[in-house]
C-alpha cells in the first residue's frame, strides 16, 4: 500500500478546514501553523483538492478555503484520491501482471486488502472525524498552541 505524506497531509488539512470552516474561509497559513505543514506544500495540495471539487476558494482580505459541500458528504478516500494517491496494496496496480506478466500467488490477497482499505476509508467522512472526541481534544490543544480562539467546544 502506498499512502504517502501527500495523502496523510491532505486528510489532515481537510479535517482542519472542516473543523474551522464555521468561522468562514480558512487561510492556508492558519492550517499550516496549526498542523505544522509547509505552506507551499499545502498550496500544491489545495490546488488539487480545488480541481477535484472538494474545496472552493475565496479571494481577497478574509479569504481562504472552505469545503465545497458538507463534511458529512466528503469521504476520506475522496480526499486521498483527489491528491492522486492510491490505496492499492498490490505491486501491479491491480492489473494482475505481478509476476512474469501474469498474476502472482498472492494477488487475490492483496486485491482483497485493497478493497477492504477502500471500503474502510470510503465509509469514514470528515463529519465522522469531527465528532471523534480524540480529534476534538487534539484540535483544542492545537488552537491553544497557536493562539486561535476557535469555537471548538470543550
Amino acid at each position: 500500500m502506498r499512502l504517502t505524506t501527500k495523502g496523510r497531509y491532505a486528510v489532515t488539512a481537510m479535517l482542519d478546514l472542516a473543523l474551522h470552516g464555521d468561522e468562514g474561509p480558512v487561510s492556508l497559513s492558519a492550517i499550516a501553523s496549526r498542523q505544522q505543514i509547509s505552506l507551499s506544500y499545502l498550496e500544491q495540495l489545495f490546488a488539487r483538492l480545488r480541481r477535484n471539487g472538494l474545496v472552493k476558494s475565496t479571494r481577497g482580505p478574509g479569504g481562504g478555503y472552505s469545503l465545497s459541500r458538507s463534511a458529512g458528504e466528503i469521504a476520506v478516500v475522496d480526499v486521498i484520491r483527489a491528491v492522486d494517491e492510491s490505496v492499492d496494496a498490490t505491486r501491479c496496480g491491480g492489473a494482475g501482471n505481478c509476476q512474469d506478466d501474469k498474476q502472482c500467488l498472492t494477488h487475490e490477497l492483496w486485491m482483497n486488502l485493497s478493497r477492504q482499505i477502500q471500503d474502510f476509508l470510503g465509509g469514514i467522512t470528515l463529519g465522522d472525524l469531527m465528532e471523534n472526541q480524540g480529534v476534538l481534544a487534539v484540535a483544542r490543544r492545537q488552537n491553544r498552541r497557536t493562539g486561535n480562539s476557535s469555537p471548538l467546544s470543550a
